[in-house]
């Protein structure tokens, strides 16, 4: 049995489908769209001849067994006028050599009288009645002629006029037949140069008003994605209305779109590489800092015994976090480890660590009950409240905020019901911007004021997604931004309410 390399990536023996994509747009009269609908153009108009071939060919018939019927009937009024003589051999055979037929019979008044004839056939292949042919019939003896015809007698008979005079002739089909074979090689030939008159003209035409856009659309692709962040490259379009021009416009919209994706892309790749150089060194001055607020433990003084716990923890979270963006890179954050958590202890460290106090002018409410327990992963809670909390701090102590007589407030409020704990952080400030609004949790635009990243608002949308929960902005009457988080409680599997139903008896 063949051993498989395992150091080989099975794909690398499969071409790349997009190399092939991106090949130059097939040229000639065989590969391009443009040779396709000249071809599909002859045959289509060729196709369109054959169709009207059949009825112009049958009619050719009927008008060529008429002309001989007219001829034929043109010679037997003159020898019918001869009567009683009869008309001498020689003369009826020129007669009948002229009309290109073996007898003559004129039917009148119910008799039929053999005015001509020579070398009379015993037997007649066919009998056609030129009286009252429908179309269908006159195409079929059309191509019976045509197929089988060349070496049959036939007979044909048809009045004369509108009076009740009839010629009947007996002939050979094989001129009808070669006659047919001429019109239709002169039809073929004439569908021929039409079709290609036709076919060079909408060739023409549409390889203007259609296949040379799309050309141009290709080749923008082309070289869009072969360089997706040269401003060159961006397909420049025209005023046009018809479908091709909205499509142009859009796809200039599309990669202009994409461009700035890409930028932004890029910076945050430069700007995660900073943040990896940057918390490497922050770890271990923060582990420095932490080393020695375990000491402030030690001094016996009552000021600092209730402020080193706080100080303690701040600096265990800062240490936290460096760590996890060390340890994963975090393009998004880890799994929260959810456990029921005291909402009251977490807006108190929002409040301790944005310093909130009644000296500075703000005040600090909190609206639920104080045993009110969340299941949500601690850390994760706290980053969301106090990212809000902080956007809602800067947004009252922004210039222009805070004049005489004003309301500057931040509102933590939150109640349960059922499984579900709805938390609001409402403030008092100036409300946020529409250009903040339409890019509500969008990192790096979604910024309400200038130098912003609108990071705080992405990192909290994030951990409330990964708690299965909804963060939103509420619309409200008075002025001020409110954001409502509704995080639901884990659903609790049957072994696990078993266990606490017998821990509890």
């Amino acid at each position: 049995m063949p051993v498989r390399d395992q150091g080989k990536d099975p794909s690398a023996d499969i071409p790349a489908a997009g190399e092939a994509a991106k090949g130059r747009c097939p040229s000639g009269l065989f590969g391009g769209l443009s040779g396709k609908l000249l071809w599909l153009t002859v045959v289509f108009i060729m196709l369109a001849e054959i169709l009207i071939f059949f009825p112009s060919v049958a009619s050719m018939r009927m008008r060529w067994l008429q002309d001989r019927l007219n001829t034929a009937a043109a010679a037997a009024i003159v020898i019918d006028g001869l009567q009683p003589i009869e008309l001498p051999r020689a003369l009826q055979k020129e007669t009948l050599e002229a009309t290109g037929t073996k007898a003559i019979v004129l039917r009148k008044e119910g008799t039929s009288r053999l005015l001509a004839t020579t070398d009379m056939p015993t037997s007649v292949d066919e009998s056609y009645d030129l009286t009252d042919v429908p179309p269908l019939t006159a195409i079929r003896d059309a191509l019976d002629t045509l197929i089988f015809g060349g070496s049959r007698m036939i007979r044909v008979y048809g009045p004369v006029g509108e009076n009740k005079v009839g010629v009947e002739v007996v002939m050979k089909d094989r001129p009808l037949r070669t006659a047919m074979f001429a019109y239709s090689r002169n039809v073929l030939l004439l569908s021929v140069l039409i079709s290609l008159f036709t076919a060079t003209l909408i060739f023409f035409a549409i390889n203007r008003i259609l296949i040379g856009p799309i050309r141009r659309l290709t080749g923008s692709m082309q070289q869009f994605s072969s360089d997706p962040e040269n401003p060159a490259h961006i397909y420049i379009g025209d005023g046009g209305r018809d479908e091709l021009a909205v499509a142009g416009r859009n796809l200039t919209s599309m990669q202009m779109e994409l461009q700035k994706t890409l930028k932004q892309q890029k910076n945050l790749a430069a700007l995660g590489l900073a943040v990896s150089k940057i918390n490497h060194d922050m770890r271990n001055i923060l582990a420095s800092a932490q080393l020695m607020s375990d000491r402030l433990v030690d001094v016996d003084d009552p000021m600092v015994k209730s402020f080193a716990p706080k100080l303690l923890r701040t600096i265990d979270r800062a240490v936290g976090y460096t760590t996890e963006v060390l340890s994963y890179g975090k393009a998004s954050e880890s799994a929260p480890r959810r456990r029921h958590v005291r909402l009251l202890g977490l807006t108190q460290d929002v409040k301790d660590m944005l310093a909130i106090d009644p000296h500075s002018g703000i005040e600090f409410v909190e609206q639920f009950a104080a045993d009110l327990e969340v299941d949500a992963d601690g850390e994760q809670l706290f980053r969301v409240i106090h990212n809000l909390c902080r956007n809602a701090l800067q947004a009252l102590t922004s210039p222009g905020e805070g004049g005489p007589g004003a309301i500057r407030r931040i509102t933590v409020s939150a109640q349960r019901v059922g499984s579900v704990v709805s938390i609001t952080v409402d403030d008092t400030g100036p409300g946020m911007p529409l250009k903040a609004r339409q890019n509500l949790f969008a990192a790096f635009r979604g910024s309400a004021r200038s130098g912003g990243t609108g990071l705080g608002l992405t990192i909290a949308r994030e951990l409330v997604l990964a708690h299965g929960g909804t963060i939103a902005l509420v619309e409200k009457p008075t002025v001020g931004t409110q954001f409502r988080i509704e995080i639901p409680d884990r659903p609790v599997s049957l072994d696990d309410y078993r266990n606490r139903t017998h821990g509890e008896k």
